[in-house]
């Protein structure tokens, strides 16, 4: 009887765990939803790492860049890897082999560090935004 009552409230405990999950992905960011996981820059627009001169946070799951071309791109995360992370952490970025040229979100290598450690991200997705979407982004969230 006792096994199958920690049972029940383990399930219980998972279902709400993945239902505050689902709603937590499901939120928008202020640019509204995140281009779809997979997508990466054509290749007139791919960018170098050491090209990256900005960055800010805009939400849980979105860094904004700005690249050495002074365009704005947006990297979004997976898993609320960028949660508590403030405008003044450093991102590291790395260059995985072979890969000089960010296009694709796996070309894209990078971590947050805070406090003395680093979280690494996974990226899902990475766009060039258009003037009129760099606009709509408040002044004090522009890279």
């Amino acid at each position: 009887m006792n096994r199958s009552i920690v049972a029940l409230a383990a399930l219980a405990t998972l279902s709400a765990a993945a239902a505050s999950t689902a709603a937590y992905a499901a939120k928008d960011s202020l640019l509204g939803a995140a281009p779809e996981r997979g997508t990466g820059l054509p290749s007139g627009q791919c960018l170098r790492s050491r090209d990256i001169r900005a960055h800010t946070i805009a939400d849980s799951n979105t860094l904004l860049i700005r690249g050495g071309d002074k365009q704005t791109y947006r990297v979004t995360m997976a898993g609320g890897c960028l949660a508590g992370a403030t405008q003044s952490d450093p991102i590291i970025t790395r260059n995985p082999p072979g890969a000089d040229r960010i296009c694709k979100p796996i070309d894209l290598d990078i971590g947050i560090a805070r406090d003395g450690f680093e979280t690494r991200c996974i990226v899902e997705s990475i766009v060039r935004l258009s003037p009129e979407q760099v606009a709509m982004v408040p002044k004090k969230l522009r890279p």
